[in-house]
């Protein structure tokens, strides 16, 4: 491969956070190449726009994608998973999240202070190849769904900021939001979350994993995730600001999480979040 090209693409909350998780990918290359790691690395100012493309690269050195592609939409079949970051937020249990049930204030103000009371609501969702957003949300009314339907309308918003401006500007009473984005934005941007509720937390699932091309070789794959482990340790302060702890070990097999949330609520005859 003459050139690689590494992003970190999913936890861009707001530009400080662009631009701290842009400063550890950063480190952690200069310390790859300096454990012997290649040099011919491009990282581009903004991820390209079709993320699952990018994700089965066979020149990816490094990303971070979403566990719900990586399991569900054959990324796991052309990428190795490097590493899976541990976060210090409400609802993150090691290298494991939840996402926050979220209801509108006048959601909250009709009696909307259970996942079963939501039912007949408008639902804004950042997309169907999200775990966090559509998966977990779908695992979470499954059981209280009729006919294969629960709320009265989904929206599909590109992000979880959106669904949360959506709830706030009153066009979606509830969304499944991240717990590490609604932590950030709890952190920088508290005014989005004014007279929202949180109401319930989804199953855990595995967080969103680091990954590379199952091109790169395992000795630069070691190198990698030590590399990942020193840029983590190397700056305190823009750890804390993404609340990131650690990144941990995990195995493909423990994604199968995922997988098993969507057959549950296929089962219980809710194929599809609607």
């Amino acid at each position: 491969m003459n050139r690689w090209i590494a992003t970190l693409p999913m936890y861009n909350v707001t530009p400080q956070h662009d631009a701290l998780w842009r400063a550890l990918l950063r480190d952690t290359l200069d310390v790859f190449a300096q454990a012997g790691g290649t040099r011919a690395v491009d990282v581009p100012d903004t991820p390209p726009d079709n993320l699952l493309e990018l994700w089965r690269r066979p020149d990816l050195l490094l990303s971070q994608t979403c566990g719900f592609p990586y399991r569900m939409l054959g990324v796991a079949q052309r990428a190795q998973l490097l590493a899976t970051p541990a976060f210090d937020a409400e609802g993150c249990e090691g290298a494991f999240y939840r996402s926050a049930l979220v209801v509108s204030a006048r959601a909250w103000d009709a009696g909307a202070v259970s996942i079963a009371a939501c039912r007949g609501l408008r639902a804004a969702c950042n997309g169907p190849d999200s775990h966090s957003g559509m998966n977990a949300l779908r695992h979470a009314v499954a059981s209280h769904a009729q006919e294969g339907r629960f709320f009265s309308s989904v929206v599909w918003v590109g992000s979880h900021l959106n669904a949360l401006r959506a709830l706030g500007a009153g066009e979606a009473e509830v969304a499944a939001i991240d717990c590490v984005t609604l932590a950030y934005v709890r952190d920088a941007r508290p005014e989005l979350l004014h007279g929202l509720h949180t109401i319930g937390m989804s199953a855990a699932a595995p967080g969103l994993p680091f990954i590379a091309s199952r091109t790169l070789p395992e000795q630069q794959a070691a190198w990698l995730r030590d590399a990942l482990d020193t840029a983590c340790a190397a700056d305190t302060q823009r750890a804390r600001t993404l609340r990131l702890h650690s990144f941990v070990r995990l195995t493909p097999a423990n994604y199968a999480t995922i997988e098993h949330y969507a057959d549950e609520a296929r089962a219980l005859g809710y194929p599809e979040l609607s």
